[in-house]
């Protein structure tokens, strides 16, 4: 089969597309023939060689950890799939993963994927998708009717985060470049705050929760809107816990899990027309380096997906 993979550690072209056997599943595993994957900024992280410590793995190494395609072949244990039932997850970051035509991933990670979208649709889902869920609702906690800011609002995780907050009943606020105003909007936001040309830390004031995927001087600076008792929760660090301690607000980071359930649930929301996943473009997996060089720009709206068939 063909895959594509790093030997090494370095920028885009390190990719390289490799003829490797198909791999056969454990008996708690399947082997999916995959129809599409999408790249996600720790795809390219983990290319840089920036998450050794975090995800660490062998080389040669196969890229890419979001999967949706069709069960190939099941192993001796896995009982709740049948061979041809098409499957959306995340696969374990630190194995191999779905740059290629077939992964093994462990049945406990994946779930049936939505009926009303396609392949190339459903790839741009379960790593975002679980990252916006997580973030919103294991750790941030969020209620209907309370007030929360999503940064990043028109990116891969915070698209689904302004769908997801909005079909819980929150008020969202979302920040985004002026190009991304209106389109945050109508996926669902409340208020719209352009990130160059306005101070959203001078216009917001009693935000229940903010969702930070930029860290630093934004993460900072949020802290500073939040009512007493609010939450910060981020994908990267948590930088600044004297400054949230001081304020009396709680201060999180976290790296999504594989949840089943929730796949589930986001699965419902996009068949109930609640959810759209949202795709910059998509390109053959073959062109992953030219994937790479745009994620890496940090203005994609929504997701690069690679379609493998």
């Amino acid at each position: 089969m063909k895959a594509i993979r790093i030997h090494d550690f370095g920028g885009p072209e390190v990719l390289s597309i490799d003829d490797i056997e198909i791999p056969k599943p454990a008996s708690d595993e399947v082997l999916i023939k995959v129809f599409a994957t999408s790249v996600n900024p720790v795809d390219w992280k983990i290319r840089e060689g920036q998450r050794k410590e975090k995800f660490p793995s062998k080389l040669p190494l196969t890229l890419g950890w979001d999967v949706s395609g069709t069960i190939e072949t099941l192993g001796d244990s896995v009982k709740n799939f049948k061979v041809g039932d098409e499957v959306y997850g995340r696969p374990d970051p630190t194995r191999n993963g779905a740059y290629a035509e077939y992964i093994v991933v462990k049945a406990n990670q994946i779930n049936l994927k939505p009926n009303s979208i396609g392949h190339s649709e459903a790839a741009a889902v379960p790593l975002a998708g679980l990252t916006a869920w997580q973030g919103l609702f294991d750790h941030g906690l969020l209620k209907d009717g309370q007030k929360v800011l999503i940064h990043a609002a028109a990116g891969g995780v915070g698209s689904f985060a302004v769908q997801f907050a909005k079909a819980k009943g929150a008020y969202v606020i979302g920040t985004a470049s002026s190009y991304n105003l209106d389109f945050i909007k109508k996926l669902g936001a409340d208020e719209a705050i352009d990130y160059a040309m306005e101070d959203f830390e001078t216009l917001l004031k009693d935000i229940d929760l903010v969702f930070d995927t930029i860290g630093g001087e934004t993460q900072q600076k949020s802290i500073s809107i939040l009512k007493k008792g609010g939450r910060i929760i981020t994908t990267l660090m948590p930088e600044f816990q004297e400054e949230a301690k001081a304020k009396g607000v709680h201060i999180e980071g976290f790296t999504a899990k594989s949840i089943p359930a929730q796949l589930a649930e986001i699965a419902k929301l996009i068949d109930n027309g609640k959810v759209k996943p949202i795709i910059e473009k998509v390109l053959p997996f073959t062109q992953a380096r030219s994937a790479h060089i745009e994620s890496e720009k940090g203005h994609t709206r929504g997701k690069i997906v690679l379609q493998i068939i």
